[in-house]
C-alpha cells in the first residue's frame, strides 16, 4: 500500500454546493424571504411577537463600578483565632484562614465581644468595633 492508494472512508466526504453557478435559486431554494438577497430575519426576531428582549423589565437602580466590597470580619472572631498581644493585618488573617486573599479590603465590624489586647491593621474599623478592642487594650492602627 502506497499514499497514492488511501482514500476517505465511504460516506466520510460530500461534495461542495457550488452556490450560484447557473441555476436560478443558486442554491436557496424556490421562493420566499431567505431566496432572496438580503433576505432573513433580523436576530431576535420572534415572528412579529414581542420579542423577550423588549418583554423583560430594565434593571431598576444604579450600580456604582467604584464600589469597593470590603469583607466583614467581626471582633469575636478575632478573639477565637487569635492570642493577645497579636498583630491582625490582611496576612495574618489569611494565615488563620480567615480570608482567602490578602489583597481584599477588610472591615472589623463590633459583633461579639473581645477580651484579648490586639493591634488591628486593616483598612476599615466600624466605631463599636473600635471601642470593644481599645476597651480590651488593643490599637487600631492605620494601614499606611
Amino acid at each position: 500500500m502506497e499514499i497514492k492508494d488511501l482514500r476517505p472512508a465511504e460516506g466520510a466526504t460530500k461534495k461542495r454546493k457550488r452556490v450560484g453557478r447557473g441555476d436560478k435559486t443558486a442554491g436557496r431554494g424556490q421562493n420566499g424571504q431567505l431566496s432572496r438577497a438580503g433576505g432573513g430575519k433580523k436576530a431576535g426576531f420572534e415572528g412579529g411577537q414581542t420579542p423577550l428582549a423588549r418583554r423583560l423589565p430594565k434593571l431598576p437602580g444604579f450600580r456604582n463600578p467604584n464600589r469597593i466590597e470590603y469583607i466583614a470580619v467581626n471582633v469575636d472572631r478575632l478573639q477565637r483565632k487569635f492570642s493577645d498581644g497579636d498583630v491582625v493585618d490582611a496576612t495574618t488573617l489569611r494565615e488563620k484562614g480567615i480570608i482567602k486573599h490578602d489583597t481584599d479590603p477588610v472591615k472589623v465590624l463590633g459583633n461579639g465581644e473581645i477580651s484579648i489586647a490586639l493591634t488591628v491593621r486593616v483598612d476599615k474599623v466600624s466605631k463599636s468595633a473600635q471601642e470593644k478592642i481599645e476597651a480590651a487594650g488593643g490599637k487600631v492602627e492605620p494601614v499606611c
